[in-house]
């Protein structure tokens, strides 16, 4: 029997076989393509060259790109059709479905196994999860790490109710944990990496083992039904982008660190991720669908989203070309 991780390799071959044939039927109307993006990953490395641009320009779409810190804002932007398209991890899609946004899971990607972290300070009391019990923890409401802190404390039987939760970003949660104004913080790569490096921080735990994930591209629901092969086209063409990126590293860490600021050093950390795969695209299969719902349906029952969720009526299928 497999497992979820032993099937990653199966599906990216079934991604492949849903790419966009050579040849379309299709003509889709819109003549731009808005993208939201966090720093790293696939999404700065096709920034960077001008891949999706590239691929787009014979249908006459021209493509924008606004950078968000974290998925809660990207998400609500992409619902409000200020976005066409993007990605995030598993817990933002949940808020912006929650409120009402009118988006669609097009696509899925395997989350690295310690990709984030709980943060503390180096000579901080705190050396177990145990011990966060009555201290202040940031993490930003909606994202990924707030599944990781639910999950995390629950492993020791706590509940958010046992810490003083602090909804912070990475721009304020960053300078808040530099100086001493929280007791810890819940963080994702490239921000882990970075204030890791620190030698006044440690790592008091990682995902590995405490929460396993999805990351999701999502696109506008009324976007992805009028341009199906436009979309279709874009992920094909990211496919391609993490494929080649995947087989060779260390030069893809220099292009991200162009494209993001991030320095060349801290973006390999993250590159090596265990779990780590910039190619791995993958449709939306029943498996995938099942952990999105059970995930939903858990945040519901902790009476952190307001309203119970079906993920599948929210999934996009690639055409029939």
């Amino acid at each position: 029997m497999f497992t979820r991780r032993q099937t990653f390799s199966l599906l990216a071959g079934t991604a492949a076989a849903l790419a966009l044939p050579a040849v379309v039927r299709a003509q889709d109307s819109a003549t731009e393509f808005r993208i939201g993006w966090q720093k790293g990953g696939v999404f700065a490395l096709a920034k960077n060259s001008g891949a999706i641009e590239a691929r787009l320009a014979p249908r006459g779409v021209t493509v924008t790109w606004a950078e968000f810190t974290s998925g809660p804002p990207l998400l609500e932007a992409l619902g409000a059709n200020a976005l066409d398209f993007g990605s995030t991890g598993d817990v933002p899609p949940l808020f912006a479905h929650a409120a009402g946004g009118d988006l669609v899971y097009v696509a899925a990607t395997p989350g690295s196994l310690d990709g984030s972290a709980i943060l503390v300070k180096q000579d901080s009391p705190i050396q177990t999860l145990a011990d966060l019990k009555g201290k202040k923890v940031a993490f930003k409401r909606g994202s990924s790490s707030h599944n990781f802190i639910v999950k995390a404390l629950r492993s020791v039987e706590l509940t958010l109710d046992d810490v003083t939760p602090l909804d912070l970003g990475p721009p304020d949660a960053a300078p808040a944990f530099a100086n001493n104004q929280i007791d810890a913080w819940v963080i994702w790569d490239p921000y882990y990496a970075i204030a890791a490096q620190q030698p006044d921080t440690r790592v008091l735990t990682t995902t590995e083992g405490v929460v396993d994930s999805y990351g999701f591209y999502q696109a506008n629901g009324a976007y992805a039904k009028a341009n199906p092969v436009i979309l279709a086209e874009v992920l094909d063409e990211l496919r391609k982008v993490g494929e080649a990126a995947q087989a060779d590293l260390d030069a893809t860490a220099e292009a991200i660190s162009a494209s993001t600021g991030v320095p060349t050093e801290i973006t390999r950390i993250t590159l090596g991720r265990k779990g780590t795969d910039l190619g791995a695209i993958l449709p939306l299969d029943d498996d995938i669908i099942a952990y999105q719902q059970a995930l939903a349906d858990e945040f519901y029952g902790l009476k952190i989203i307001p309203r119970e969720l079906t993920v599948a009526d929210a999934v996009w299928y690639p055409p029939a070309l």
